[in-house]
């Protein structure tokens, strides 16, 4: 604290005005010292005096407990690999693209066979029933060719080990990508989606529901009970990546079992008949669930509560199967027929754009061609997006006049389709993305139907990524604020029934990233919820208190530190400070829009292309076309971030939301798209992209789909794995106050499924973060160690019985 003298009784943050910054740098220094137990920050908000502290850590657990025998279901995650040279990782990455080049060429063979067959129709009616047939034809080869290939390339999934860059590996991948490029995934949540699961192998019961659209990997090795549900943005993909090699392992679900929602299953985890998992909450390898127990936390321990689900209500195979038949016939007769034979159309209506088919002189040569394409894309950007929002805000709000909130509704009928759609149709990645981190959020998410109260407008109420599953039983208060990842969570499901009910949260609070914001949480007005914290749902109802963790804790509603801005809240200060920030996020929002309108004519004018290939050489042209298209998405977008960043590179920063470099921030958040990226998981060209975008990276990496907010503020070591759903962010707001700071993870480090590492870390050589943790902004991990947890600690890797002794 930089302070001469220090009081024993001082408290921490109400006396000394330090911050969890400061702290978890004091974390690190005790940890240094070999003659004093490791403190963590979970104990300094528990005892936040010198004093206190020293006091529970003479009664604390001894350091270091005896080391415990390894999980036999659990493969080890400690023991190395050694090194992959660059002949095979190079080898690995050109496998990969021929496997891509090679299905390209099989779809745009038939699909240009389907068009010719398709334009051939004599009439309306002859086409339509020409795409009908050819829709039904592709979906049935699309959803059969992931299964087929699953069972020639692996056959049955076993818990085994399987090292980055092999030859396994690449199998691997190819099932990966093709099995979860599946149209069937579409069909999340439906009866459908488990017979697609099953037919890959996986054990699911008789009346299993899966909402989370992670599809599992590992299929054989996952087996749900009859009645079991799990719910949306759970990972239970059945392997994880450790230290360059992909362990794959079971996941157990009994009978009548309720995994809920952002929650995450490691390999070699198991829960129990009624067994309940809540919210936010994980098993980490190892662990198991006993039979009617309700765990939450990450890692999980028991609850001193029950996790209450819905009511069950009476849902039939045969109401199963009518809904199930109802999703193929509109799929087949109306989806597929509009996206297959709409070229067509599109070609006949338009002869300006069907001149490219035609034998003769290039249109490619003339002006007037480029003048229409991007006449083209400026209208579906311009006309046709804001028409669409139009009918975003009438449609779904005629439906939802059909679903009373608290009752009680059976799947898979009316009511469940009426809040399918409104979920479908009011979560519009693309507006939200334009206009979260501006003033417009606030206008458009009450056209939605949020109920915001009265809005103390700052310019940040919300991010750009907010989601619900109904906008209109989401209320927030007054003087709220939400940084981004925003998940309300409105519905509640069973295998046979659901319910939505009001999800109100209170006033002048602020909310962190990746929160899932529960119906029944028990939260008022004057919280802060923390980054990832897992919001109560029982006991009383937490005020005036700031919240941290999972299961989560008391810390400070505020500290001094962000305190420094508080001038610029309010009165003529606030206003002027507003209104510029008003017109830099406008200028950010018309940049955005000026980025995917020139996309948009880019892509155009390669497809224009491929089609005056089409008459010379064929369906190789459409093949080459489909590669075309992903390399220039990347490489225009890759341009675009690097002239936002050129400009105004991001750097540590400590300021205001109404700094001008605050704003600039809010610019390099909104412009770049991240959606291609996802392409290149798990391929060594996802470490180019990295390179291009600024990452300071080392050899060999291996991302699984990893997110990193500012890409040059990042630095990653050789041999470094990260897995899916994880993120590396260096900044951090709260209320009205920015940070930001640079992060290092070290050589052949691992960040586990879900984990979330935080700004100005720095995570030493070897170390190991266990799936779905929180890593702490200013956390210092010595080389080797292995920490999970949220907040995350130093914990041994292995079995459960390890994680209860931590605790």
């Amino acid at each position: 604290m930089h302070l001469d003298h220090v009081d024993t009784d001082s408290d921490f943050f109400d006396d000394l005005g330090a911050d969890s910054l400061v702290m978890a740098h004091f974390c690190a220094r005790i940890r240094k010292r070999a003659d004093l137990a490791p403190v963590s920050m979970k104990d300094v908000y528990a005892h936040p005096s010198v004093a206190a502290l020293a006091g529970a850590q003479a009664v604390s657990v001894p350091a270091t407990p005896p080391e415990p025998e390894p999980s036999a279901s659990a493969p080890s995650a400690r023991s190395p690999a050694p090194p992959v040279g660059k002949p095979r990782y190079v080898l690995c990455g050109a496998l990969q693209l021929l496997a891509f080049l090679a299905y390209s060429g099989l779809v745009a063979l038939i699909g240009a066979r389907g068009y010719e067959w398709i334009s051939d129709g004599s009439g309306p009616v002859d086409v339509y029933v020409r795409s009908v047939l050819f829709g039904a034809l592709v979906l049935l080869g699309l959803s059969a060719l992931p299964v087929a290939v699953k069972w020639v390339l692996v056959g049955r999934w076993t818990s085994r080990r399987i090292r980055v860059w092999s030859l396994a590996y690449v199998r691997l991948w190819i099932v990966r990508t093709l099995v979860r490029a599946n149209p069937l995934v579409l069909f999340v949540g439906s009866p459908l989606y488990t017979l697609y699961l099953r037919a890959l192998g996986a054990h699911i019961g008789p009346g299993a529901v899966i909402f989370s659209r992670n599809v599992p990997l590992c299929t054989d090795l996952l087996t749900v009970g009859a009645s079991s549900v799990i719910r949306k943005d759970s990972f239970f993909s059945c392997y994880r990546a450790h230290d360059g090699v992909i362990q794959t392992g079971s996941v157990t679900l009994g009978r009548d079992t309720v995994v809920a929602e952002a929650a995450v299953l490691d390999i070699g985890t198991s829960m129990g008949d009624g067994a309940r998992l809540a919210h936010a909450s994980s098993l980490h390898s190892g662990q198991a669930i006993p039979a009617g127990e309700h765990w939450h936390g990450s890692p999980a321990q028991r609850a001193g509560s029950a996790y209450e689900v819905v009511g069950p209500v009476p849902c039939g195979a045969l109401r199963r199967s009518v809904h199930s038949v109802t999703q193929l016939l509109s799929a087949l007769l109306v989806y597929l027929p509009l996206a297959v034979g709409g070229l067509a159309i599109l070609l006949a209506e338009a002869p300006q754009l069907s001149a490219v088919l035609e034998p003769g002189p290039s249109v490619l040569t003339s002006w007037v061609f480029y003048r229409d394409a991007l006449a083209a894309s400026f209208v579906l950007l311009f006309v046709v997006a804001p028409l669409g929002f139009l009918l975003l805000a009438i449609v779904p709000r005629l439906l939802s006049r059909t679903i009373q909130p608290d009752k009680v509704y059976p799947l898979y009928g009316f009511h469940y389709g009426a809040h399918r759609a409104i979920t479908l149709l009011t979560n519009r990645r693309f507006l939200t993305r334009l206009f979260g981190d501006s003033s417009g959020i606030v206008p458009y998410l009450r056209l939605l139907g949020y109920d915001l109260s009265r809005v103390e407008q700052t310019g940040s109420n919300f991010g750009t990524e907010v989601k619900h599953e109904t906008p209109y039983l989401s209320a927030v208060g007054t003087g709220t604020m939400v940084a981004d990842g925003l998940s309300i969570n409105n519905a509640e499901f069973s295998s046979t029934s659901f319910r939505v009910s009001r999800t109100a949260i209170g006033a002048r609070n602020f909310l962190g990233n990746r929160i899932a914001y529960p119906s029944r949480g028990r939260t008022g007005d004057n919280c802060l919820l923390a980054t990832k914290v897992m919001v109560p749902v029982d006991g009383n109802i937490r005020e005036n208190v700031g919240l941290l963790g999972s299961p989560s804790f008391e810390i400070p509603r505020s500290v001094r530190r962000d305190s420094s801005f508080d001038l610029m809240k309010s009165g003529e200060t606030l206003r002027s400070g507003l209104a510029a920030k008003n017109r830099h996020n406008a200028a950010s929002m018309g940049l955005y829009l000026l980025a995917r309108w020139f996309y948009a004519f880019v892509v155009t004018l390669v497809v224009s292309g491929t089609a005056e290939l089409y008459t010379s050489i064929g369906a190789e042209a459409v093949a080459l076309g489909n590669v075309l298209v992903m390399v220039v998405s990347a490489v225009y977008f890759v341009l675009v971030e690097r002239a936002v960043v050129r400009r105004h590179p991001p750097g540590p920063l400590f300021c205001s939301i109404y700094d001008r470099r605050f704003w600039q921030r809010e610019r390099f958040w909104k412009v770049p798209s991240e959606t291609y990226l996802q392409i290149f998981n798990g391929t060594p060209f996802k470490s180019v992209i990295w390179r291009l975008l600024g990452v300071r990276t080392g050899r060999r990496l291996f991302d699984d789909g990893c997110y990193l907010t500012e890409r040059t503020m990042v630095t990653l070591g050789d041999d470094v794995t990260l897995n899916a759903g994880s993120v590396v962010q260096c900044h951090s707001q709260e209320d009205g106050t920015f940070k930001s700071d640079r992060s290092a993870v070290g050589s052949r480090c691992t960040l586990g499924v879900g984990a979330f590492v935080h700004y100005g870390v720095t995570i030493g050589d070897g170390a190991v973060l266990a799936p779905d943790s929180f890593l702490m902004k200013g956390e210092t991990v010595p080389p080797g160690a292995s920490w999970g947890g949220n907040p995350a600690r130093p914990m041994r890797a292995g079995s459960a019985r390890d994680m209860e002794a931590t605790r």
